[in-house]
C-alpha cells in the first residue's frame, strides 16, 4: 500500500487498483453510506469494503474534467456533459446534494465513462441542487466550451436553470439536456 493523495480530511492510499481513503469515522460513515445508495445507480467508485476510519473502493484512473475538455473534442465533451448532468439528475431526484458541483475540477473522473467521487460532504434535503451547481461549472467554462465549437448563450442557460430551480420535473430537465445538446 502507497501513498497516493490528501484531502482536506482524509489520505488516499493505493494497492493495485484498490484504494484506501482513510479519514475520521463520521466522515467515512456518511460516505461509505451514501456509496452503498448511489452505487446501485452506477454513481461513485465501486465500494469494496470499509471499516471505522477506513474503506476500499475500486480505484478510478483518467482525466479530471477540466483535462478532459483541454484536449477533447466538441461531440466528445458534450457526451460527458449529458453524462454528467444525467447523474446529477439521478442525484436531485433521490433529493440528495453532492455539494462540490459547482467546482468539481477534482469530482470528476473521466475514462471510459464518468465517475464522480467524493461524496463524503452529500446530505439529503428537499432542495437538491446538483443539475443547477453542474451548470454554474458549465456556465464558468463558458469560454473554453465556446473555443471548442460550442453555440451557449448564458442567459438562455440561466432562464432554463431557473425554470428547473422551481420545478425539478422530467420536462424541465430535459429542456436542459436538449439545449446541451444543440450547443
Amino acid at each position: 500500500m502507497k501513498y497516493f493523495s490528501s484531502g482536506k480530511r482524509g489520505k488516499i492510499y493505493l494497492n493495485k487498483n484498490i484504494a484506501i481513503k482513510k479519514a475520521p469515522r463520521n466522515r467515512i460513515q456518511n460516505e461509505v453510506y451514501w456509496l452503498k445508495l448511489l452505487n446501485r445507480y452506477s454513481i461513485g467508485p465501486k465500494l469494496i469494503s470499509y471499516g471505522n476510519n477506513y474503506f476500499k473502493y475500486r480505484f478510478i484512473k483518467g482525466d479530471f474534467i477540466l483535462d478532459f475538455i483541454e484536449k477533447s473534442n466538441k461531440n466528445k465533451i458534450k457526451n460527458v456533459l449529458i453524462n454528467i448532468l444525467k447523474q446529477c439528475r439521478i442525484l436531485d431526484k433521490l433529493k440528495v446534494n453532492k455539494k462540490e458541483l459547482h467546482n468539481p475540477v477534482r469530482h470528476i473522473i473521466i475514462n471510459k465513462k464518468v465517475n464522480m467521487i467524493d461524496f463524503e460532504r452529500c446530505y439529503l434535503t428537499n432542495r437538491p441542487k446538483n443539475v443547477t451547481q453542474f451548470c454554474q461549472f458549465i456556465l464558468q467554462q463558458i469560454k473554453i466550451l465556446k473555443n471548442k465549437g460550442f453555440k451557449l448563450n448564458k442567459n438562455k442557460l440561466i432562464n432554463l436553470l431557473k425554470k428547473y430551480k422551481n420545478n425539478q420535473n422530467e420536462s424541465n430537465f430535459k429542456e436542459i439536456i436538449n439545449y446541451i445538446k444543440k450547443a
